[in-house]
């Protein structure tokens, strides 16, 4: 793939991270977003380009409309071109039980993960209309189809994540643009580590391929929605995660 612009939200960590050095790798230009961690981003691009790529890393508010706007135009001057892939991975955690969740950190959590995700991909959609079709693919979670313990706001964000991929893609289509989720299951990145230090002891054992995930199992299933092979797949959830959450809860 050349000349060919992708975005990236959320690029300077985790699974983020990854996705642009992947991305990249598979010949893409890509511009991603950060908040506040400009060593982050700073070493995301940096590793990402080793190879000769192109990177661009501006740090946007993913729950602003004026920055969200701002960044994608930019992005677009810098490329010279229209993205071609819209990747929603910006997300943030907050762990409290419901009754305990305070107001301030339900609205962070929305406006980031389900807020950011509608505005980059009405920023982005604009530009695709105009070029003439493209690809969006958002970042769920297993908590699209189970409700996770502690995680009330992030939980209902990813939900709704879900749910806008099929507006998005039932909306979106008759402009040649694909929208499509990727529910990751439990994967091991440093985020997660600093989680759960035996986070793969922990994870492995109830999960059918017997392991944990890693980010490059998430990138391969985005580029695979990025790629003509899935030129007829659009308003879907794929759930990467070994099959640990198809497994219901058994007595014996």
């Amino acid at each position: 793939m050349t000349n060919r612009l992708a975005i990236v939200t959320g690029g300077s960590t985790g699974i983020g991270r990854h996705l642009v050095a992947a991305i990249v790798a598979a010949g893409y230009d890509v511009a991603f977003s950060f908040n506040s961690d400009v060593a982050g981003a700073e070493a995301s691009a940096a590793e990402a380009s080793a190879g000769g790529g192109r990177v661009l890393a501006l740090r946007c508010d993913v729950a602003s409309r004026a920055e969200v706007d701002a960044f994608h135009s930019r992005a677009a001057d810098w490329a010279g071109l229209a993205p071609a892939l819209l990747v929603n991975n910006a997300g943030v955690q907050t762990w409290s039980p419901l009754l305990d969740l305070a107001e301030e950190s339900w609205d962070r959590v929305i406006a980031t993960n389900l807020k950011g995700c509608f505005l980059n991909t009405q920023a982005a959609g604009r530009l695709m209309k105009e070029a003439g079709g493209g690809a969006i693919v958002n970042l769920g979670s297993g908590c699209n189809k189970h409700a996770f313990p502690n995680l009330v706001d992030y939980t209902a964000s990813k939900g709704g994540i879900e749910q806008l991929t099929k507006s998005s893609a039932v909306e979106l289509g008759q402009y040649g643009i694909r929208v499509n989720c990727v529910a990751p299951g439990a994967i091991e990145t440093a985020r997660t580590l600093e989680e759960s230090p035996d986070y793969e002891a922990s994870w492995a054992p109830i999960t059918p391929l017997g392991r944990v995930g890693k980010p490059g199992d998430v990138a391969d299933v985005i580029l695979f929605f990025a790629s003509d092979a899935a030129r007829f797949v659009t308003g879907q959830t794929l759930w990467v995660d070994g099959g640990v959450f198809s497994r219901a809860p058994w007595p014996y």
